[in-house]
């Protein structure tokens, strides 16, 4: 009989407590970005003490918030994360962690996340709690849905429009986010989060995919690749309602965005894919000068007019019948 393993010294509990909060993954809140630029643009300011303190305290929150969602899903995804190959090393799954010690790590961090939320306004706040609260609903029995087909990327997508949303509510309460955005946000994160579920099957495969994450009792590749397909063109399709209705010189950013998307895909068919990693996406030096050249030019576009593009996408059509005129500005 082979002797008991020895109890984790303080300091190794202590460095995977903090490792729990996974701070390298709040790189992924620069999905905060493109709600506070939008809002900035119809909204601005003046980049002064108040605006700094503002974003400060905010992205503090934001951190502070996901790492709290982070903690409950290693803690209860530890007997699954035994399987997966890379995650099987994560503290939890180790068992290196104190239990009782990461929920009240758990509630901490959501205590804290909301304190900061609140230096920044009441929307601001709200719109953190509800993202504290869909990691509840994603992670959490008897509702979990990160175990329930489609649910699953549809729920955890939906931290990408409370991202947006928190993002406006950093700049301006006063204007209401479009909702054609919101949507088509949503849908871009549910594009990356099926890929993320194609590049996991891909790699474990067979029945220890299906003990490893239940939902991948009902996934096929053929499947994933359908609802890929899916929410790539949503998304699009959205975006492309937005941009017609509130800023047509967008659309000449439309190619690199389809760039970025095709880029994306193509990594959850590299073995041990980044797609499974996106805090490590800045590994991948195409896909980052695609992204640079993304968000640069909407940045330009956002702010630069360009007359002749509403002349060349005037309607040709008369706007009576099955074609009626759309409401003014």
């Amino acid at each position: 009989m082979s002797a008991p393993e020895p109890p984790f010294p303080p300091a190794a509990r202590l460095r995977a407590h903090l490792a729990l909060c996974r701070v390298d993954h709040w790189v992924k809140n620069v999905f905060v970005i493109p709600g506070a630029a939008v809002a900035y643009s119809v909204a601005p300011e003046p980049l002064g003490l108040a605006l700094l303190a503002r974003l400060a305290w905010g992205f503090a929150a934001i951190g502070l918030i996901t790492s709290s969602n982070y903690v409950i899903n290693e803690v209860l995804d530890a007997p699954y994360d035994r399987l997966h190959p890379a995650k099987r090393n994560r503290p939890a799954a180790r068992g290196v962690i104190s239990p009782p010690a990461a929920y009240a790590q758990w509630l901490l961090l959501l205590a804290a996340g909301l304190v900061c939320g609140l230096q920044v306004n009441l929307l601001f706040a709200a719109s953190m709690a509800i993202l504290w609260l869909m990691g509840c609903l994603y992670n959490i029995p008897p509702v979990r849905t990160k175990d329930i087909v489609v649910l699953d990327v549809l729920s955890e997508s939906v931290n990408n429009p409370l991202r947006m949303l928190a993002g406006w509510y950093l700049i301006t309460t006063a204007i209401i986010p479009p909702a054609s955005l919101l949507i088509a946000y949503w849908f871009v994160g549910c594009y990356f989060m099926a890929i993320k579920r194609l590049s996991e099957l891909r790699e474990i495969g067979g029945e220890t995919a299906a003990a490893y994450r239940i939902s991948f009792q009902h996934y096929s590749e053929p499947f994933l690749l359908a609802t890929i397909a899916f929410y790539g063109s949503l998304a699009m399709l959205l975006f492309g309602a937005f941009v017609i209705r509130y800023r047509l010189e967008l659309a000449l950013a439309f190619p690199l965005v389809a760039w970025v998307m095709a880029l994306y895909l193509r990594l959850a068919f590299q073995p041990d894919s980044p797609a499974q990693h996106p805090e490590l996406l800045y590994k991948q030096p195409l896909l980052v000068a695609a992204v640079a050249a993304c968000v640069a030019a909407m940045a330009v576009l956002l702010y630069v007019p360009l007359p002749w593009m509403h002349g060349l996408f005037a309607p040709t059509l008369p706007l009576s019948g099955a074609f009626p005129a759309l409401p003014g500005p």
